[in-house]
């Protein structure tokens, strides 16, 4: 739930809620089913992006190995999902928490900057063809916020290990 509300709720067991604080959780509810709306459509059409999105990747960079692209392939699996949850529930934090500390490691081990942003301009395009303005409006910050994390990770050779 998104933090705020989560608070409100918690304050709200000493006292009534404030007008403000009730046009809070208002703004949230009235915005729900449009959430709800683009993380169904994400879910339900997933795969049909998601392969698009890979045959298109290894046909661009036809030298890379089979490994690292699957690898990147996955991630962008993990960020597309995570991103979808954190926009249902209106909380940036959840993709921060949940994702992004431990995966922006993983790129920096692996080194698949590369490829990931050439993977990132794919799924964008395909995203923008398969959801509406309204729907990538939702969802285009929790992804933009992944992918601007995943693409400035240091790599090991550029950390000094």
């Amino acid at each position: 739930m998104h933090p705020q509300i989560e608070t409100i709720f918690d304050e709200a067991e000493h006292r009534y809620l404030k007008s403000e604080e009730l046009g809070l959780i208002n703004q949230y509810v009235h915005s729900l089913p449009e959430r709800i709306d683009v993380y169904r459509a994400l879910r339900d059409r997933e795969l049909e992006i998601m392969q698009q999105v890979a045959d298109q990747l290894e046909a661009a960079l036809p030298n890379e190995t089979v490994e690292n692209l699957e690898r990147s392939l996955k991630n962008a699996l993990l960020l597309l999902r995570y991103s979808a949850m954190g926009m249902l529930l209106n909380d940036e934090m959840f993709v921060q928490e949940r994702l992004l500390n431990w995966l922006t490691k993983t790129i920096s081990i692996y080194n698949t900057q590369a490829i990931d942003t050439a993977l990132f301009r794919l799924l964008n395009q395909r995203l923008t063809q398969a959801l509406s303005p309204k729907q990538i409006n939702l969802v285009g910050p929790y992804i933009a916020k992944v992918q601007t994390a995943m693409l400035q990770a240091p790599t090991l050779s550029s950390a000094g290990h």
